[in-house]
């Protein structure tokens, strides 16, 4: 939010009475801009200047080119990774545990056969009966068979374990980078929608369809007429008098019989000049002091730009 600064006047004053307490501002507001954080194309802009908005309405939607399909293909990222966890889970199917069961039958029957040949076969070899290689053959192949016995019966042994923690600590940190990614993706759809982050009035339409606007540029200026104010000043031995939270009443040029209850808010503590509308040359040299006036107005009578002359209470003795 930020706020519209006031164009104030220092009312012309005498050295008696009370009119030292009487000075002239303008009618403020605080002022909110509308605008998208990311650089879009304007689809629609629902409120006009001058209508009055709640919080949470829709101001403004816009798009941007690949926003659905970046949304899109992150949900399947997430699909895929989520059915990954599940499958680990899961452990092994009853298919791939009689696969690993068959293949260590298998195995067994295999290294049994090798085994029994070599034993067959090494006291022939012994009698000269068979060739040296006649034994070396069988007992690579009951080697072989071996080998293959044990290696099937680790592989049953891993499909009955299931997966190992650090595979699905692996397939977790996975779903969570992909569900993050997807709200990421989300989040900017989100933020292609403006909404009113206070109630208030559309001071200005900044924007309309079609355009392309930059991240950080305003569609709308939303003002809340709430609570208006004025920013006026005042010379230092007047400034002296006052408190925050000291009453005041406004007065519009139009309407000067109405007074609008106020209260102090803010006393600048640092002097500057009177600013350089101010009516004579000696007042343009004086240093005053600035005094935020809030006013408390239900009607919304008091709108931005309007002249107001603001009467503080008596001054303390």
């Amino acid at each position: 939010m930020r706020s519209i600064l006031a164009l104030v006047l220092l009312t012309a004053c005498s050295s008696s009475g009370d009119s030292n307490l009487i000075a002239n501002g303008t009618i403020e507001v605080t002022e909110t801009d509308i605008a998208p954080v990311v650089p879009a194309r304007v689809v629609g802009v629902r409120a006009d200047e001058g209508a009055l908005v709640a919080a949470g309405d829709t101001l403004a939607t816009l798009t941007q080119a690949a926003t659905q399909a970046d949304i899109a293909g992150a949900a399947a990222q997430v699909a895929a990774a989520e059915a990954a966890l599940r499958d680990l889970r899961a452990g092994a199917r009853p298919a791939e545990l009689r696969t690993a069961e068959a293949e260590l039958a298998a195995a067994g029957a295999e290294a049994t056969r090798t085994a029994a040949d070599l034993a067959r076969i090494r006291p022939l070899a012994e009698r000269g009966v068979m060739s040296r290689q006649a034994l070396d053959a069988a007992v690579a192949a009951a080697e072989r068979g071996a080998a293959r016995r044990r290696t099937a019966a680790a592989q049953l042994q891993l499909v009955r374990q299931g997966a190992r923690p650090e595979q699905l600590r692996s397939a977790e940190a996975a779903v969570t980078g992909a569900r993050a990614d997807l709200a990421a993706r989300q989040a900017v759809a989100a933020d292609l929608v403006l909404t009113a982050p206070v109630a208030g009035t559309v001071l200005r339409r900044l924007a309309e369809p079609g355009e392309v606007v930059p991240a950080g540029t305003p569609v709308m200026a939303l003002g809340d007429l709430r609570r208006p104010w004025a920013r006026v000043y005042v010379a230092q031995e007047v400034m002296r008098s006052l408190r925050v939270g000291d009453r005041a009443d406004g007065r519009l040029d139009g309407a000067p019989a109405r007074a609008f209850a106020g209260r102090i808010v803010t006393i600048s503590d640092r002097a500057e000049f009177t600013p350089r509308i101010a009516l004579t040359e000696r007042e343009r040299a004086d240093l005053v002091f600035g005094v935020k006036v809030a006013f408390d107005d239900t009607t919304g009578a008091l709108h931005p730009g309007l002249p107001v002359t603001v009467r503080f209470a008596s001054p303390r003795p």
